[in-house]
């Protein structure tokens, strides 16, 4: 693929040069975040002019950054030592963001109340949400709940946390000229506390500031959207996700397959991990494919019957219960994405495909059999199995069918 070589002479040097990796322990620099720097030179030009809003939302979706900035807006708010292009991350106030400890920074974010609780509120898991931040700020919200539930239940701000967060500023600040509230999830909250947030964020105790961290803003109270300063966070570029996979892996990746990883992840550096880590059952699932689209291709065209055997015994081993209804599905949907690749490669625009090496390779020659006059039916009847998967449809009776209908599909 192309795509993957196109610049090496700028990636390599990027890779070497570029500051930021992701350190435990590490206080929250702006050197520390991946990409985005348009997004902190306006940070640092808001608060070097001291034209610092009062409430800022940050929206975008997973994994693009958003509360790691959040955080290095914060600790460069409060540093005692600026400088030109961040915080001096060794005076006291970074020390202290270092540990995420500082006095007059808050946090407010979404939990589970225990059955066996009445109340409940942020402070009482603050160890950690700081644990979690510091280990690394690029986590979902449900790597979060699994942390502080076993499993990934809905959480939310509860009601009384605003009587935690009045609480808190009206206090008076300890150290910094500033006190700071991030609210990450606010959609999360209870109506109750939304609505008394409104009020703060209408009449905002003096040096306050907030930061209001979002994946979902259309699920806020339109009168709190209209108090915010909203900041669009872009996605990540694949060069930055690269680089940053490359430095901060646990796996050790070649420079290929982290640009491959880049592109599929779609902008977001947690897709990138979340794909790394399942590299071995999307393997899988592209072992499952090729095997399916050669066994009909030969069946269709030679009428091999010991092929239609080996497919029907594929359709027995898919519906096995060692596989499971999920992964069944996750095959399906998979199915679905090489599918579409293979269609858009035969479009000749390869900044269009998102692959990986091996996909590639096969997909070189397979993608011709995917064109105009198949390529939608093939799609819909992989998405009706899946549907029919959930439905808790005979597994069996669901990939048999779905062999021989691609036996067919693949002839036009």
């Amino acid at each position: 693929m192309n795509f993957c070589f196109k610049f090496p002479t700028v990636f390599i040097f990027l890779y070497i040069c570029i500051p930021y990796q992701i350190r435990s322990n590490a206080s929250m620099l702006f050197s520390d975040i991946i990409g985005q720097q348009e997004i902190k030179e306006r940070f640092v030009r808001s608060v070097r002019e001291q034209r610092i809003p009062h409430a800022q939302l940050l929206r975008g979706p997973e994994g693009i950054g958003k509360l790691a900035l959040a955080i290095a807006c914060a600790q460069y708010i409060c540093c005692e030592n600026k400088q030109e292009n961040d915080s001096c991350g060794v005076c006291p106030s970074c020390v202290k963001y270092q540990k995420l400890a500082h006095p007059d920074l808050h946090f407010v974010f979404p939990i589970i109340k225990p059955a066996s609780t009445k109340s409940v509120i942020c402070d009482d898991y603050l160890a950690e949400f700081r644990a979690k931040v510091i280990e690394s700020p690029y986590f979902s919200m449900n790597d979060w709940y699994a942390t502080i539930s076993g499993d990934a239940k809905q959480g939310m701000i509860y009601a009384n946390e605003s009587q935690e967060i009045i609480r808190k500023l009206s206090l008076k600040t300890y150290e910094s000229e500033y006190k700071v509230m991030i609210i990450w999830l606010p959609e999360k909250m209870n109506n109750q506390c939304a609505n008394k947030l409104l009020k703060i964020l209408e009449e905002p105790p003096a040096k306050t500031v907030f930061f209001l961290v979002s994946n979902a803003p259309d699920e806020l109270l339109t009168t709190i959207l209209s108090r915010t300063q909203q900041i669009i966070i872009p996605k990540l570029k694949d060069d930055d996700i690269a680089v940053a996979m490359l430095h901060n892996s646990d796996k050790e990746i070649s420079q290929h397959e982290a640009v491959s990883l880049s592109r599929i992840a779609n902008g977001s550096y947690l897709n990138a991990l979340a794909i790394l880590d399942e590299d071995d059952e999307n393997k899988q699932n592209f072992e499952r494919f090729v095997l399916i689209m050669r066994l009909a291709w030969q069946v269709g065209n030679r009428k091999d019957h010991a092929s239609l055997k080996t497919l029907k015994k594929w359709s027995e081993d898919m519906a096995a219960a060692t596989v499971g209804r999920e992964r069944q599905k996750r095959f399906l949907i998979y199915a679905q994405h090489l599918t579409r690749e293979n269609f858009i490669m035969n479009l000749k625009q390869p900044d269009l495909n998102y692959f990986t090496s091996y996909e590639a390779d096969f997909s070189k020659k397979f993608s011709p059999f995917i064109n105009e006059r198949n390529v939608e039916d093939i799609m819909n009847e992989f998405a009706l199995a899946e549907r029919h998967i959930e439905q808790n449809v005979n597994a069996k009776m669901v990939f048999f069918d779905l062999v021989l209908k691609i036996i067919m599909l693949l002839k036009r």
